[in-house]
């Protein structure tokens, strides 16, 4: 059946890999939530509220201001929840067709799945990283937290278009 695209409307299962970037992107987003909750009472005052590129806190601000990580995360996760559930909105080469479209619509779609899930995880590490530098207790990642997330989000995205480009 097609839809105002002129595009088939597929219903396809989530496969195992997107199950397991769903559950890895929701166990980091409760577990900076949680973290947060717990050590409210705790966190000063003043906590960091920028990084700059070399993974330094360049400006400190109000521990309220840490709720705003977790709002951005779950802003990103609903609307590209929404965009994962419709691949046939999605820009394709002009090689697609009915015959092909279960396979872009799978493979366009994880591709949405895994950045859903890098972002709502990037957040939520932003925030125990955040958190943990306002307790004291130091920095995990420092300089390599900016190169390691575009490293891993450019090697999603080659590997995803490679394998889109592969679909014939």
């Amino acid at each position: 059946m097609a839809d105002w695209w002129g595009r088939p409307k597929l219903n396809i299962a989530k496969t195992k890999s997107e199950w397991i970037w769903d559950i890895l992107g929701v166990v980091f987003y409760i577990g900076g939530i949680v973290s947060l909750l717990l050590l409210w009472g705790d966190l000063p005052d003043k906590v960091p509220a920028h990084f700059n590129g070399a993974g330094e806190v360049d400006r400190w601000g109000s521990k309220w201001e840490l709720l705003i990580l977790p709002g951005i995360g779950a802003l990103l996760f609903g609307l590209m929840q929404a965009l994962e559930k419709h691949p046939e909105v999605y820009n394709y080469p002009k090689r697609f067709n009915e015959a092909n479209a279960e396979q872009f619509y799978l493979q366009s779609r994880k591709i949405v799945n895994q950045l859903k899930n890098i972002c709502v995880i990037v957040f939520s590490v932003i925030l125990l990283e955040a958190i943990s530098i306002a307790m004291g207790w130091g920095s995990w990642f420092g300089m390599w937290f900016v190169p390691v997330v575009v490293g891993g989000i450019v090697i999603q995205l080659v590997y995803g278009l490679i394998t889109l480009g592969k679909i014939r």
